[in-house]
């Protein structure tokens, strides 16, 4: 009798257990769910990039980067990360349409200014197979080819 009543709060404790544990993963799928999205896209000369940003519950920052160049293979990815201010850092992950067996990954920083973003130009350092900004050398916003434009997300 005393092994039924023992097998008996196993599987109450279990049961417990499992609906914690569901409600923890249900709370991980909410905070990525975005509360905004919003959609970009610069222009200059032959090259286009469209630009989705997801603002999620806890304020960071994910989405999509598509750059279509004239003269080199296209960009294809994601990025994360958050905003300081009125500048978002992230890491893009992305792969080039004419290699698509490797993923590159790069630091970008876009400015907010208005409705308008600023992919910003900054020197890249790698250590240990990890690209960053150098944090030496400013990013500059002025001297730039993409500067976004609010669009429709249905494009």
């Amino acid at each position: 009798m005393k092994k039924i009543g023992i097998y008996c709060v196993m599987v109450v404790f279990i049961g417990f257990t499992s609906c914690k544990n569901e409600e923890k993963e249900k709370a991980k799928m909410e905070a990525k769910l975005p509360v905004s999205v919003e959609c970009y896209q610069a222009l200059y000369e032959n090259d286009t990039i469209d630009l989705t940003i997801n603002t999620l519950k806890d304020e960071k920052i994910t989405g999509t980067m598509l750059m279509k160049f004239s003269e080199e293979p296209n960009n294809d990815g994601e990025f994360s990360g958050e905003f300081h201010g009125d500048t978002l850092y992230a890491d893009y992950s992305f792969m080039h349409d004419k290699n698509d067996k490797e993923m590159f990954k790069n630091p970008i920083a876009i400015l907010k200014k208005g409705d308008t973003l600023i992919l910003g130009n900054g020197k890249i350092e790698v250590y240990l197979g990890k690209s960053y900004f150098d944090k030496k050398s400013p990013i500059d916003f002025d001297n730039v080819k993409y500067k976004f434009t609010k669009v429709d997300c249905g494009q």
